[in-house]
């Protein structure tokens, strides 16, 4: 992971990072997965389905709890990251890097600027 490429978090402990090519890749934050513990299954948005800001569209299932994923911005997805169907754990290996979960080509760019910055989760979930 580079750590020139700007993150953006959400309060349901998503986090976002802009590509190169516009589009953003998804998944849930360090924070999340301490907190679920480890990860057994997960449900995938769909391909091409068009999410809105903040509408579930996924669960992440642990030994714990199972917990709704939000999409943090409006997008239409176009990718999924199939291998977590068969290695779910990888989310708790590495949720920055090869535990990503899915991309969306922006519908609304305006969008990113309402996420949270690193500091900005940082202390929201300090305050948690």
């Amino acid at each position: 992971m580079s750590n020139n490429q700007e993150y953006r978090y959400t309060q349901t402990h998503e986090w976002a990072r802009l590509e190169h090519n516009g589009e953003v890749t998804i998944g849930i934050t360090e924070h999340a997965q301490d907190l679920l513990g480890d990860i057994i299954f997960i449900e995938l948005p769909e391909l091409e389905e068009v999410l809105s800001i903040g509408e579930a569209c996924g669960v992440v299932e642990s030994v714990k709890a199972a917990s709704d994923l939000y999409a943090p911005l409006t997008g239409k997805v176009v990718a999924v990251n199939e291998t977590l169907n068969t290695a779910p754990e990888k989310i708790n290996e590495d949720p920055l890097g090869v535990g990503w979960i899915f991309r969306v080509r922006l519908i609304n760019p305006m969008e990113w600027d309402e996420l949270l910055s690193a500091s900005a989760y940082a202390t929201f979930v300090a305050e948690d």
